[in-house]
């Protein structure tokens, strides 16, 4: 199973060098530094919403009603400040704790009323998209007044000054080798593998702030998706919450019967995602520049897509959430390549729809083989 999984991350990795030398080679504009820059914002908007969708389908429940709660959550906030003259804090905080209490509601109608998730989030979507048109009247709704600036503008028009680039990654490369402390000071094998790991990671993260300085710096969104993965992982990975979350994944019954709160945690992963979601519709919409009623358009199917793509299964119970960036990463170069090469938009649908059915499929594959 192991050399299986081990087979489908150097796939992953094989089919997003291929996708980047292929757009790079048909469009020179692909790997411009103005143009890396916009990718790395549009992977940020599509990792973060997947970072989300992880937590839910790990505990064995779909959410296809992400796309929709971005436009409505961003909308709410656009609004706020467009219209009632709101401070952009006070109206993302507001709209933020509406995301959060709406996917908590829905979160406790899947496991109280034994309710699929799939048709409960399918009614959302629905919902929210009406909600959301009914919120911004069908019309455009800018994000600031007069061509002016604020903190949600900022979210995706921030760029971090060069000299605070290089010093946010020596920061985060320090952490790393916190973090990695243990192996550092362990067996040979131990200490080789943790420094090939922070060479590795050292030269990666080097290579992205230089490329990222030839332009403006390294993008606000960045930072949001960096402390959106590192608390993902941290939950995930090195909490009980998300050990919990893969057992009920595992094995709902034999995780109730072992004393893991199924109810609780199964509300709290979409309540994360309600989070997440209006984190998602800030940058989006940010992204935009205003709210539009095509805001968050199939944003959810992208996310499934890329957390499938990086080996989460659609039954739960298996998955990583960094390899969930690979899988978005795959994502956004292929939308990036298509914009840049002028793809018609129903070529754009065919295309993401095969990505969504080949990821199912090879989910399909992976899990039928490991039985």
């Amino acid at each position: 199973m192991e050399r299986r999984v081990a087979a489908r991350d150097i796939s992953s990795l094989v089919a997003l060098a291929v996708l980047m030398a292929a757009f790079g080679l048909m469009s020179p504009e692909f790997l411009a530094p103005r143009n890396l820059a916009m990718l790395s914002i549009e992977l940020s908007t599509t990792a973060v919403l997947a970072l989300g969708m992880f937590l839910v389908i790990l505990c064995g429940h779909i959410d296809l009603s992400a796309g929709s709660g971005v436009g409505l959550v961003g909308g709410v906030a656009s609004v706020l400040v467009f219209q009632h003259h709101w401070p952009a804090p006070a109206a993302m905080a507001l709209a933020a704790v509406v995301g959060v209490a709406v996917w908590t509601a829905m979160g406790a109608l899947v496991v109280r009323q034994k309710m699929p998730a799939f048709i409960i989030t399918l009614g959302g979507l629905l919902m929210f998209k009406g909600l959301f048109w009914m919120v911004i009247r069908n019309s455009t709704v800018p994000i600031v007044e007069g061509g002016g600036t604020n903190l949600y503008s900022m979210l995706t028009t921030y760029y971090l000054p060069p000299a605070a680039g290089w010093a946010l990654g020596g920061a985060a490369l320090a952490l790393l080798a916190f973090a990695l402390r243990g192996r550092l000071t362990g067996a040979p094998e131990e200490r080789e593998g943790a420094l090939l790991e922070l060479l590795a990671v050292g030269q990666a993260g080097a290579l992205f702030i230089l490329l990222m300085n030839r332009y403006r710096g390294i993008p606000l969104p960045v930072l949001v998706l960096g402390a959106a993965t590192a608390v993902v992982v941290t939950l995930a990975e090195r909490t009980p919450f998300g050990r919990h979350l893969y057992a009920i994944g595992g094995n709902e019954e034999a995780a109730a019967l072992s004393g893991v709160p199924v109810d609780a945690r199964v509300i709290a992963a979409f309540g994360l995602m309600g989070a997440i979601v209006a984190v998602t519709g800030f940058m989006q919409t940010a992204y935009a520049g205003a709210s539009t009623t095509t805001v968050g358009e199939l944003m959810e199917l992208d996310a499934v897509a890329a957390c499938v793509i990086g080996g989460t299964s659609l039954k739960g119970g298996r998955g990583s959430a960094l390899r969930v960036l690979v899988g978005s990463l795959i994502m956004a170069v292929l939308l990036n390549g298509m914009t840049l090469m002028a793809v018609s938009p129903e070529v754009k649908l065919v295309a993401r729809g095969l990505v969504l059915t080949l990821a199912v499929w090879l989910d399909t594959k992976l899990g039928a083989n490991s039985r």
